[in-house]
């Protein structure tokens, strides 16, 4: 049993008297605080008759316990139960317009909270007008919930004096937002998406509700989507960086890349907050709108919140940062060290060019030592999560090579080019639809290009380059093509062969940097050192100089991964834009 001490008369509640009820509860709040538990309102009694109080009570928060039959409502699911029959109470009796302490129990039958964690208290914490007044103007102003919050914490000396939680803050926030979108508003966006669903089958949508059915996040993608996901949905690259309506909602795009080299939108969503239950909704509708198939590698910005719900929701995907948000913020956490060369040269290679664990190993603790930053708050941040963002960690799984910035600044340039504050969530969505129809316009384009002949070969004999010429799309084929030039000026070494495996060691003639090459004389099988292939499924430079030692003139058909091809869409159920349905496309390219 807890028992609050009560040697301080003040403490001791009995024949306390107040003047109303704000007052009394005030009294019995502003004791639970210093004591250490929350408090909730007991039903009050009334004179016969009438309905002035004659007595009121005030409870421990943990008194009683819930109903058995709550317990079957999905809400409460995954809420902690709380209660523990507390028989801690105080008794207001009134006479007169006089409330009076008739009874007082200061007995808990559980822990009282620590000095430390009383404002975290339910019933301490309340967002003042002044201070919900400077949130509102904050995030308005396009600044995240998350650092609005953490200004007003830095303004007060810490958390624990704010008078609210992090989680409040949010709430708060979320409050004023769903007041803000109008009914009307609303209710068009769902007869919009009613209305694609009737005119295509495969169109999805899903809409969550708060407590009181206020629709709070969105999420929808057309049957084209859903194809194009099926085709490229091995990379995704999300992205929250954007405000693009009225009201200030996320709007949060799914983006690939498909066989030309152009991104692709597999879905978008419109969400209230960035916590992590928004994200765990989220990513679980995009999941059973793609029929539960998980991307290889998801890349997004950095965000405790989403790489948690990422770790739930994706557990076997792979989950990266993209280096354009990085790039982004660090400016303002490197500070002078963005104007030394030989950092920013040092921090880069970190980046992108390191080929090993050991090789970041030895360039970071390089630039920490020689710039004597090993206490750098933000670096040593990023060092924990380097898993993430160095390239030096991606060899082995597919990534398309989504290091390069392009993508991510093309993302952003076709959503903010139909930005406007005063936009409706219908509007913006039509308008996402135009960006789409354009987009697969581009994409129609380069099936057609690349239907009528094969591009021109810098080496017209070749017969690797004929091979690939006849299968790869253009844009990969030049990728590709880029990649056969290098290795004519690469030097090897063939430094040993057993049972019919030849390690070879490549590099060009003018770099100390050897990579190792091992073939297969039984199967063809290849493999390098860089990873090239495993990353980006293209063929390095340094295997096809084995090949061209070996007098292939083919690329095995192991080594053509078909996302890249000219019939990346061959073969799956496809949807056909002119009737909206469902056809088994293994005649001709559907788009």
């Amino acid at each position: 049993m807890f028992v609050a001490r009560l040697e301080n008369s003040d403490e001791n509640l009995f024949n306390k008297v107040v003047h109303n009820a704000d007052e009394a509860y005030a009294l019995y709040n502003n004791y639970a605080l210093r004591i250490g538990f929350s408090i909730r309102k007991g039903k009050p009694r009334y004179y016969n008759g009438t309905k002035n109080i004659k007595q009121r009570e005030f409870l421990c928060s943990k008194e009683g316990f819930k109903l058995d039959e709550d317990f079957c409502k999905d809400k409460y699911s995954k809420r902690l139960e709380t209660r523990t029959g507390c028989k801690a109470f105080v008794r207001f009796t009134v006479e007169n317009g006089v409330w009076r302490v008739s009874a007082f129990n200061p007995e808990h039958n559980h822990e009282l909270a620590l000095q430390s964690e009383r404002h975290l208290l339910r019933s301490g914490r309340r967002i003042s007008k002044p201070k919900a007044d400077v949130i509102d103007t904050m995030v308005n102003a396009g600044i995240s919930t998350k650092n609005a919050y953490s200004y007003l914490t830095k303004e007060v000396g810490g958390s624990e004096n704010v008078g609210f939680t992090e989680r409040d803050c949010y709430n708060h926030v979320n409050v004023q937002k769903m007041t803000m979108i109008s009914a009307g508003d609303a209710q068009s966006l769902l007869n919009h998406f009613k209305s694609k669903q009737a005119e295509d089958p495969m169109f999805f949508y899903t809409v969550q509700v708060d407590q009181e059915n206020r629709m709070t996040n969105f999420f929808w993608r057309d049957g084209r989507s859903r194809v194009d996901y099926d085709c490229f949905g091995d990379v995704v690259l999300f992205d929250t960086t954007y405000r693009t309506n009225k009201y200030n909602l996320i709007c949060a795009p799914f983006v690939g890349v498909n066989h030309h080299w152009q991104n692709v939108m597999f879905g978008c969503a419109f969400l209230l907050d960035e916590t992590t239950d928004s994200f765990k909704w989220l990513f679980k509708s995009f999941l059973d709108s793609m029929g539960n198939r998980s991307p290889i590698t998801i890349f997004t910005d950095q965000d405790q919140a989403m790489s948690t719900a990422i770790e739930e929701v994706f557990p076997n995907t792979h989950h990266r940062l993209c280096l354009w948000h990085i790039s982004k913020n660090a400016p303002s956490c490197l500070r002078d060290l963005n104007s030394n060369s030989e950092f920013m040269y040092l921090f880069n290679k970190c980046q992108k060019y390191c080929d090993s664990e050991l090789e970041f190993q030895q360039t970071w603790d390089q630039m920490t030592q020689k710039f004597d930053i090993e206490n750098h708050h933000w670096l040593n941040m990023m060092y924990k999560i380097r898993h993430k963002w160095s390239t030096a960690f991606t060899k082995d799984f597919f990534t398309a090579e989504f290091k390069s910035s392009s993508r991510s600044e093309s993302t952003n340039h076709v959503l903010n080019g139909i930005a406007n504050k005063s936009i409706s969530l219908t509007k913006f969505v039509i308008e996402y639809e135009n960006v789409l129809a354009g987009m697969r316009s581009s994409e129609l384009d380069e099936d057609f290009r690349c239907k009528q002949g094969a591009p021109q070969k810098a080496v017209k004999k070749s017969g690797i380059l004929a091979h690939t010429a006849q299968v790869y799309t253009c844009k990969i084929f030049n990728l590709f093509e880029n990649q056969f030039l290098n290795s004519l000026a690469m030097v090897w070494d063939q430094v040993d062969c057993q049972d019919k495996i030849g390690v070879f060691e490549v590099k060009e003639e003018i770099s100390e940097r050897v990579r190792i090459v091992r073939f297969d004389h039984l199967n063809s099988n290849i493999s390098c050192s860089c990873k090239k292939f495993e990353s980006l499924g293209i063929l390095c430079c340094h295997a096809l100089r084995v090949f061209s030692i070996k007098n292939l003139t083919r690329i095995p058909s192991q080594y053509i991964l078909k996302r890249w091809t000219k019939e990346a869409k061959k073969g799956m159920m496809t949807y056909e834009q002119d009737n909206h349905s469902l056809s088994n496309d293994k005649e001709a390219n559907i788009v």
